[in-house]
């Protein structure tokens, strides 16, 4: 994997902590850093410049970014994301597609954003990581980093934790209780400390579907209920059968 940016040091202490660092130090996978910087068009160093056609915003000039693809020596085949608002929106599924795939290259866009050229030539994916819009695509890489990641065997303790997640199920994710069973008087919830899988199975579906409902609705449009907890039940399942193994 490799990230191109303006600001590389922002990537310095994400690279070397929790499940990203962890993913590196095994040698799982490793990540590159670019500076599109590296690139400049002149003696002032710059890599930006005005839009044609005015308006706010420097964009981000195609010799700089097409120089910093070219110095990947293995960019060849390589899916090429660029972080833009513009983008399809990242979720679990897309970020599992992506983890899969043996090269990635990461663009961060900046400023107004990147010339055009650049992205109809060479970029595979546009991506984005959420309806708000940030001064550039640093963080969203980060995001998408760690969501690709959590897909990566080995990454994980278990990949049970990323079969299970939010939105893996469909659904956001149910409540989660750790010991005491009790505490200042509130109890963790009966089916769960019933050892029974069938009920505490039941439990979890119907907090999540409940949980959605009331927080992201959106993901019960076109929904079928019936499929839905099959699925959720699968996932379970899967999750339980991979922790056994771990413990076997």
């Amino acid at each position: 994997m490799a990230v191109a940016t303006v600001f590389p040091g922002m990537f310095s202490t994400f690279l070397e902590t929790g499940v990203i660092g962890r993913g590196l130090e095994k040698g799982v996978a490793s990540v590159q850093m670019f500076d599109i910087r590296k690139h400049p068009v002149d003696k002032r160093g710059s890599v930006d410049d005005y839009q044609f056609g005015g308006g706010s915003g420097m964009v981000l000039r195609p010799e700089p970014l097409f120089d910093t693809l070219e110095e990947i020596s293995w960019r060849d085949g390589a899916r090429v994301a660029l972080m833009t608002p513009q983008g399809k929106q990242l979720d679990t599924d897309y970020a599992r597609e992506l983890a899969e795939c043996k090269k990635l290259v990461i663009f961060c866009g900046r400023y107004g954003g990147v010339d055009e050229r650049f992205r109809q030539e060479v970029v595979t994916d546009e991506i984005c990581v959420g309806d708000a819009v940030v001064s550039g695509g640093e963080i969203p890489a980060m995001y998408l980093i760690e969501a690709v990641f959590r897909w990566l065997p080995g990454v994980l303790g278990r990949m049970d934790s990323a079969r299970s997640d939010s939105f893996a199920t469909g659904l956001l994710d149910f409540p989660r209780y750790t010991r005491p069973a009790e505490y200042r008087g509130m109890k963790v919830p009966e089916e769960l400390v019933s050892g029974n899988h069938a009920l505490i199975t039941e439990w979890r579906f119907r907090s999540a579907l409940a949980k959605t409902r009331e927080v992201r609705p959106d993901l019960l449009v076109n929904c079928d209920e019936k499929e839905t907890e099959i699925r959720f039940a699968e996932i379970m399942k899967e999750a339980d059968r991979a922790k056994e193994q771990d413990n076997g």
